[in-house]
């Protein structure tokens, strides 16, 4: 069969205006999907689902004696993940208590020390004021005759010798006052210091324990048996499924309009595009991922590219979708952003702390049993008096110049015997 050229031409003119008309319509339907449409929303597929990964340290030196879980198992808030070696911390526990409770004993012994010196200064006083009674009788027999001059010189020398005695004895007294004045035996800075050295020993032993600080999942296991771990060492994490969200990474160029509170649309990559997840925009990260990463550009060096960078968008995800249809963090998703919505401020966040992990109460009552124990320590070792033990008693001020030499000078026999 023959072909004639105007036949092939117009063949081919056919095809090329089929063709044209496909590319037009593709462009107007296009242009209609967009301005009905895409100009509405910022899309993006550098988004994924992330989430609080706590991690689990070491807060005490030992060696790792029993682990108690494994990865992917769900744990509750205080369940026991890790146990190390107790004995050295039962060791030095042992020997807190005893200095705990030799220092209570010791303070009992010096507030006994005190009260046997308030007795000798009491003691002290009584012989002074006979002793000084005798003398003001002798002086005034004196003129008489009788009494001797040499029984006034005794009884002033006798007088002399107890009052440096009465000087000494309060002098020993203040001297023990200043270290147990103002106190109890109970409450003393020294217990008080040998207390805290026993509470720190109690909860160097508690940490021997290590437990979840709050429920989730157990990931990253890195501790085995026999392990010999320090204080920051990690050991495993755990992961919370209960409160997850999207951090979408946004160019620059598609930030002018994204606003917290706005709705969003997430497709994840593990449901596929018939499973929607919605959520809402909470806050524009404040900075660029290039800012915060571990080697930041340097531009002042002169080799500068320009590129554009990404900001992270934070977008909170419907918790009721999240338990229908589980996810984990590190999930791809194509994310949507309803720009057409006024929202708020830029600088507003609407993103919260309320949830399990941003707080704990697992290690709450740990203090509240150690100061416990201490104060039970101190009670046992405090030695029942017949009195209170622990009052002060009253130093009467000595004077400095001798009551016997000032008496000595106005007496007029000894004026006549010098």
């Amino acid at each position: 069969m023959k072909t004639y050229p105007k036949t092939l031409r117009a063949r081919r003119n056919r095809r090329l205006r089929l063709a044209a008309f496909l590319v037009l319509a593709s462009a107007l339907a296009y242009a209609a999907y967009w301005w009905l449409h895409a100009r509405f929303w910022v899309v993006t597929d550098n988004a994924f689902v992330t989430g609080n990964l706590l991690p689990v340290d070491a807060d005490a030196t030992g060696i790792v004696t029993q682990v108690l879980t494994e990865e992917t198992r769900h744990v509750n808030k205080g369940d026991l993940l890790v146990r190390l070696d107790e004995h050295r911390a039962l060791a030095t526990l042992g020997q807190r208590e005893g200095e705990l409770g030799r220092t209570v004993r010791g303070l009992g012994a010096l507030f006994a020390t005190r009260q046997q010196l308030c007795q000798k200064v009491a003691a002290r006083s009584a012989q002074l004021a006979k002793v000084r009674h005798d003398v003001s009788r002798f002086r005034q027999a004196i003129p008489s005759g009788s009494v001797s001059e040499q029984v006034l010189q005794n009884a002033e020398d006798q007088m002399q010798a107890l009052e440096a005695e009465q000087r000494e004895a309060e002098a020993d007294l203040r001297a023990v006052e200043s270290r147990v004045g103002g106190t109890r035996r109970v409450d003393h800075p020294e217990v008080e210091a040998a207390k805290q050295q026993f509470v720190n020993a109690y909860l160097e032993l508690l940490r021997q324990q290590i437990r979840a600080p709050v429920s989730g999942y157990v990931a990253s296991r890195k501790v085995q048996v026999g392990d010999r771990v320090h204080p920051g060492d990690p050991l495993m994490m755990v992961v919370p499924l209960d409160h997850l969200w999207v951090e979408a990474n946004l160019r620059e160029t598609e930030l002018q309009h994204v606003r917290p509170g706005q709705a969003a649309r997430v497709l994840v990559d593990v449901y596929g595009k018939e499973r929607i997840f919605h959520g809402t925009v909470e806050g524009v990260n404040p900075g660029t991922g290039s800012v915060y990463a571990l080697l930041p550009p340097d531009n002042a060096t002169g080799n500068f590219i320009h590129i554009v960078q990404r900001v992270p968008v934070r977008i909170a995800l419907d918790q009721a979708e999240v338990r229908q249809r589980p996810l984990r963090p590190g999930l791809s998703t194509v994310t949507s952003i309803h720009v057409s919505e006024p929202g708020q401020s830029v600088d507003v966040s609407l993103a919260s702390t309320s949830t399990q992990e941003y707080g704990t109460d697992i290690f709450a009552d740990e203090l509240v049993a150690a100061e416990r124990k201490a104060q039970e320590i101190i009670l046992a070792n405090v030695v029942p008096q017949s009195d209170t033990g622990d009052d002060a008693c009253s130093v009467p001020p000595v004077s400095t110049d001798s009551p016997s030499t000032a008496r000595r000078s106005r007496n007029p026999v000894h004026k006549a015997a010098r």
